[in-house]
């Protein structure tokens, strides 16, 4: 045998005995150390992507001896502690095994209210006896566990208590508590869960920007996108002046071949949606008008745009638009009268409302079912005289 067969040999066969040491010097595809699989957790938040990448350790760990009781201040100590390895001499526990647990984020967030950039961090977790735990969130990600430590990398620490957890074998991340502007991270394991919230307060700005970018390729060429990006902006409220911009595009703007702008009762309404939201009343009163007068008229697209002025205070002028959609819709027995309905209710006119709820009540279409309850508590309120 030459040498160097000789020596790979002997490297294999002590690779069982020396797998930490042989799993950071390799560069072939090793177990991990302890059995500690590796793990990856994504949640999204409107959005922005946040990802957790760790090795997840059990409570029987590798050798199955039950740890059970001993995780927390033994296995894991309290406070930073000398690991005997590596330059630092006060780490933060890892928050989970192998190599350093990362979090990477798409976008600029919010964690417990502070805020921290978009990048990949190393994810690590101070354990306290008593009070508060503290996550800390380092520009070294690319460690080996937090053996490198150092607190000048910290970009950020927040505080959150540790909280009684059902039994979790495997330290296990996760999101819950998801909003579409917010999810709780959470790491559990064995009888505890650490969380810490994460939040996009500029949701819908990211929203906005994304079609915009998105509206400049293939959908672009389709007016319709135009305008949903339109009602986005006008039912969020936000950057009204671009939505003003992709209404008329999504009327007017001259596409080349199939994909041109198109003017009707539908986007007319959401022309109009945006500039009521401007709170330009009487510019937005003559594009709905302009809609109503076209001889074929959206009903439900009509029904949301007068209902959107009960929101403003506008009451007069959505029940105007409601009989007027009712007039150009005689054949439907659920939209035009739902409108009524509303609009007299939000007059003050009790027996034309109940009249109409009491119609829409009668044939209510399948997507509407989930609001019935709804519709109902309001009738029964207008009969008990309420």
């Amino acid at each position: 045998m030459t040498k160097m067969y000789i020596l790979a040999l002997l490297l294999c066969l002590l690779a069982p005995v020396q797998s930490a040491h042989g799993q950071v010097l390799s560069e072939l595809s090793l177990p991990p150390n302890g059995a500690n699989e590796r793990a990856e957790v994504s949640q999204w938040i409107g959005p922005v992507k946040i990802t957790i990448d760790y090795h997840s350790p059990n409570v029987h760990g590798g050798t199955g001896a039950d740890r059970t009781g001993q995780i927390w201040g033994e296995l894991v100590p309290y406070g930073f502690f000398d690991q005997g390895l590596g330059p630092s001499r006060a780490t933060p526990w890892r928050a989970g095994a192998n190599e350093t647990t990362t979090i990477s984020l798409s976008h600029d967030v919010k964690i417990e209210g502070k805020e921290l950039k978009a990048g990949t961090y190393g994810l690590f977790l101070k354990l306290e006896k008593d009070g508060p735990w503290m996550w800390i969130f380092s520009h070294n990600s690319t460690g080996w566990g937090s053996f490198q430590y150092d607190p000048k990398d910290d970009a950020l620490r927040v505080h959150v208590n540790p909280q009684s957890a059902a039994y979790t074998e495997f330290l296990t991340y996760g999101f819950d508590d998801r909003r579409p502007d917010s999810a709780m991270a959470f790491l559990q394991w064995e009888n505890k869960r650490i969380a810490f919230k994460i939040n996009v307060p500029n949701v819908d700005e990211l929203y906005v920007d994304e079609m915009a970018k998105e509206l400049q390729g293939w959908p672009g060429f389709k007016y319709q996108n135009w305008q949903i990006a339109a009602q986005f902006c006008a039912n969020h409220k936000i950057r009204l002046d671009v939505g003003l911009i992709w209404a008329d595009k999504a009327i007017s703007e001259p596409f080349k071949g199939p994909g041109r702008g198109r003017e009707d009762s539908s986007t007319l309404a959401t022309k109009a949606s945006v500039l009521q939201a401007m709170g330009r009343n009487d510019e937005a009163d003559a594009v709905i008008n302009k809609a109503l007068s076209l001889q074929e008229t959206d009903v439900i697209r009509i029904h949301f745009y007068a209902a959107s002025l009960l929101s403003y205070g506008r009451n007069d002028k959505a029940l105007e638009i409601f009989k007027a959609n009712q007039q150009h819709h005689p054949e439907e027995n659920f939209w035009p009268y739902l409108g009524l309905a509303q609009g007299y209710t939000a007059v003050g006119d009790k027996e034309n409302a109940i009249k109409n709820w009491e119609i829409a009540l009668r044939d209510v279409p399948a997507n509407a079912k989930s609001d019935v309850p709804t519709y109902e508590a309001t009738l029964k309120k207008l009969k008990e005289g309420k």
